[in-house]
């Protein structure tokens, strides 16, 4: 069965963005800079600027989870499909699926549809944000992959947004980077 992953960057006090949606404050080291274990996770209109070829294969994604907020500030710039080599699904209430075409905007539970993905042949399922969606998919998430930055933010888009639901991660390997940057992978459980 395809997991759920929950790939995120995240500062010290738990925020993955500003209060206006800002994430240029993560200090990402040098060494950090060429490091992607996810290839999948650059969005189309990048991937060539950092080299990584616009066909490179996924290696572990096929599919991306996104929220309005997470999949808007792209059409701020244009990119009406951010993961053009991803099957790119947008939780929205309010955009029309009629003016979105290059992705599938869900007005529906997103439980309800990961669980369904879940049961689909393919490879897992990006999370992408936001703090919402992730909020509502608490028991849905298999594995966290948290980007955790040394700096502090103070206010801002929380790591995860919802009820209060204590839910035990296992941390299964951690990367340090020179700057202090850590990433860790935690499985559920």
């Amino acid at each position: 069965m395809r997991k759920l992953v929950y790939y995120i960057a995240v500062t010290i006090d738990g925020y993955i963005a500003g209060p206006g949606g800002e994430y240029d404050f993560f200090p990402v080291p040098d060494d950090m800079a060429t490091w992607n274990p996810y290839p999948e996770s650059i969005p189309v209109h990048v991937r060539e600027l950092v080299g990584i070829p616009v066909d490179t294969p996924n290696k572990s994604w096929d599919t991306v989870l996104m929220g309005r907020r997470t999949y808007e500030p792209g059409l701020v710039e244009g990119v009406r499909s951010p993961y053009a080599h991803l099957k790119q699904y947008v939780f929205s209430s309010t955009l029309d699926p009629a003016d979105f075409p290059e992705v599938e905007i869900v007005a529906t539970d997103p439980v309800e549809l990961v669980r369904e993905l879940k049961l689909r042949n393919g490879l897992d399922i990006w999370l992408c944000g936001g703090a919402e969606l992730a909020g509502a998919l608490i028991d849905e998430i298999d594995e966290l992959v948290i980007k955790s930055y040394p700096v502090l933010a103070g206010s801002g888009i929380p790591l995860l947004a919802g009820q209060f639901r204590p839910t035990l991660f296992t941390p299964r390997r951690r990367q340090e980077f020179s700057n202090g940057t850590q990433v860790t992978w935690f499985d559920r459980g």
